[in-house]
Formats: structure tokens, C-alpha cells, sequence
């Protein structure tokens, strides 16, 4: 008997119908291929499959950990208006993937466009350059990305704003300016210096005037108890007060006692005690708090220390980093570009977004992964 040939399967579409949907989907060949077998050759069907599966793949990855990304920086010329966007990945060269960037800068532009509440209120608004809602246009990229994928947080800055990115956007700043600095390649060059020095060197508040009294009120007691565990820190009168009670309550050992008198004027002495002895000494500060803070010595040092901070964490006394440029504080260097050009130039706000911060970290057991590949 003569074994007839199999009749082949004739598909309803074609290599290129796989190609286009490709293109319009930017999904790899054979899910596009699947979707295609699935629908019969149904072009606008396959293109529906892969959205419903887009949709599927975000809900499965949904509760995986997405803490790479980038930080993305847009702002319409036109409207004056800027975004400082993060999105979230769960490893980090996605976070450079051009297909991420785009989509991020789309929705930066819808932000720009609507100016959202919220990331929920952003959630189902029209995403600039595509047909799709964000959150539609979320799903499709998670799905041709294969990561989970979230749009964590965003800011909105209007008026004349210098943006900067760090690291491929590790960092974002956003600095507002209030100017009649008409030269944009000059007052673009002074923003991008403020904004690396925010990136750089991450101020809290824009001046010791944006610190409330209540912040202030906590900054000191937060510097006084810090100082008073702190023994070796404090001024030597109060020092000197605190080993004599120490050591005429019997609150040393024999050793502490010998160590403090041999070397009682040395500036290592606390190397040379133990950790007890130091120990001792940080409750006896502490348990005299009151009367400290009335010692004019020990609050001098005090206000000294919160000045010093106050320095590190604003950005109008912090030293300017660029001391090629200018040599002085960040204020003294706005100030002399003002004087250079002519001009008015102040610092009204600014805003700074650092990738995943405060978010938990994947961590990666690659041993793990391959074990578990070849079970």
C-alpha cells in the first residue's frame, strides 16, 4: 500500500502578517506567531490576544520586586511646565532599554498634558503617542519587557526649572528659578550647577529659613542627646566634672581609674578606657541633661554643631562644589552670576528623586537560579 503524503496545514497568515504585528507590538516573534495561530490570521484579534496577555503578564509579575528603573526628566517648552517621573524595574539595564525610556517619556508628556493628583488619577488617562491608557500602555510593555513594572511617583514643577539626571537615572533633579536672565544658554549652565549639587551632595531644605521652628526645636534636642552619649565630644570642663563623680562613686573599675590618670591628658584617653567607663560616663551626661543645657559652654558647642549641619542641609549655605567656578557658598555663587550677567536670579524650590529609595532590593542568588534551571 502507497502511503499517501500528509497534506500540509496552510497557515491563514503569513511571515510578514508575523513581522508587522511584531512591529506594532514590539513582542518577541513567536509570541506574535502564537497569537496569530490563535486568532486564524486575524490581524486586529492577534493584536488583542497579545494585549489580554499583556494584561495577564502584568497581574503575574505583579508581586515581584521592582526596584531599578530610572528616574526621567520632561518639560513642554511651550506651557513652562516640568516632570520628574520614576519608573521602576526589577533589574537595572531594563531601566536603559529604549522601549522603557520611550514609554516613561510618554508619560512623562501625559503628566506635562493633564497634570494628574496622583499616580492612581494618572492610571487611565490617554497616553501621549499611543492609542492606549497608561495603564494599558504599562501592560503592553511588561509583556514585550517580560519584568514587573511600576510607575512609582512623580513631581510637577512649573516656571523656569533646569532639569539634571545622574547616572543613566539613578538621580533626577529639578531646580525652579525665579529670574529676568533673558541668556538661556547662561541661565541653563547656573541651573544645571545648582542641580548637580543637588544631585551631589543632597540637601533636605533650600535654606535655614525653609526649616521650621518645630524641625529646628527637634534638630536641637536630637544634637544634645547625641552630644551627651557622646562623652569624648563634650567641652572639658563638663568632661573633667563627669570623670570626678565617676570616680568618687565608685562608678569605675580599678583599671578605668588607672587608665584615666595616666593619660588623662592625652587627647587618645578614650582609647585607653574601657567600653564600660565610656558607657558610664554617657549616662552621668545624660542624667545631668538639665543642667547642661543652662552651661553656656555646652550649648555653644551645641549651636555650634547645628550650625554645621544647617550648612550640610541646605542648599543655599552649603559650600559650592564646583570651587573651579566660584569659591564660596551655593547663595554666593547664584548671587555672583547675577552680578556678572546683570540680572536677578533666585532659587525658589527644588526637587530630587533617587531610584528605588527607601524601596526593598532585589537580591539575585545566581547559584539558586541554576540549580533551579536544571532540576
Amino acid at each position: 500500500m502507497v502511503k499517501q503524503p500528509k497534506e500540509e496545514t496552510k497557515m491563514a497568515f503569513t511571515a510578514q502578517d508575523v513581522k508587522t504585528l511584531r512591529e506594532k507590538t514590539g513582542v518577541g516573534m513567536m509570541e506574535c506567531k502564537k497569537a496569530l495561530t490563535e486568532a486564524d490570521g486575524d490581524m486586529d484579534r492577534a493584536f488583542e490576544i497579545l494585549r489580554e496577555r499583556g494584561l495577564a503578564a502584568s497581574e503575574k509579575k505583579a508581586s515581584r520586586i521592582a526596584a531599578e528603573g530610572a528616574v526621567i526628566a520632561y518639560t513642554d517648552e511651550a506651557t513652562k511646565v516640568t516632570v520628574l517621573l520614576e519608573i521602576n524595574s526589577e533589574t537595572d539595564f531594563v531601566g536603559k532599554n529604549e522601549k522603557f525610556q520611550e514609554f516613561g517619556l510618554n508619560v512623562a508628556k501625559t503628566i506635562a498634558a493633564n497634570k494628574p493628583a496622583s499616580v492612581e488619577a494618572l492610571a487611565d488617562l490617554p497616553l501621549v503617542g499611543t492609542d492606549r491608557t497608561v495603564t494599558e500602555g504599562l501592560n503592553d510593555l511588561i509583556l514585550v519587557i517580560g519584568e514587573n513594572i511600576k510607575i512609582r511617583r512623580f513631581e510637577i514643577v512649573e516656571g523656569d526649572v533646569v532639569t539634571y539626571i545622574h547616572a543613566g537615572g539613578s538621580v533626577g533633579v529639578a531646580v525652579k528659578f525665579e529670574t529676568n536672565l533673558t541668556d538661556k544658554a547662561e541661565f541653563t549652565a547656573m541651573g544645571k550647577n545648582i542641580a548637580m549639587q543637588i544631585a551631589a551632595m543632597s540637601p533636605e531644605y533650600l535654606s535655614q529659613d525653609s526649616i521650621s521652628a518645630d524641625e529646628l526645636a527637634k534638630m536641637k534636642s536630637i544634637t544634645i542627646d547625641s552630644s551627651l552619649n557622646k562623652p569624648e565630644s563634650l567641652p572639658k570642663p563638663i568632661l573633667t566634672a563627669l570623670f570626678d563623680k565617676a570616680i568618687a562613686e565608685n562608678l569605675f573599675s580599678a583599671e578605668d581609674v588607672k587608665a584615666y590618670e595616666e593619660n588623662k591628658k592625652s587627647q587618645y584617653l578614650f582609647n585607653f578606657l574601657s567600653k564600660e567607663a565610656v558607657a558610664t560616663l554617657a549616662s552621668l551626661a545624660v542624667a545631668g541633661k538639665e543642667e547642661y543645657i543652662n552651661n553656656k559652654i555646652f550649648s555653644g558647642a551645641v549651636e555650634g554643631r547645628i550650625k554645621k549641619q544647617i550648612k550640610e542641609i541646605c542648599l543655599l549655605e552649603q559650600p559650592f562644589v564646583r570651587s573651579d567656578l566660584f569659591d564660596g557658598s551655593v547663595a554666593g555663587y547664584v548671587a555672583n552670576v547675577a552680578k556678572t550677567t546683570g540680572s536677578d536670579i533666585k532659587v525658589e524650590s527644588f526637587v530630587r528623586l533617587v531610584k528605588g529609595e527607601g524601596l526593598e532590593k532585589r537580591e539575585d542568588n545566581f547559584a539558586d537560579e541554576v540549580a533551579n534551571m536544571v532540576k
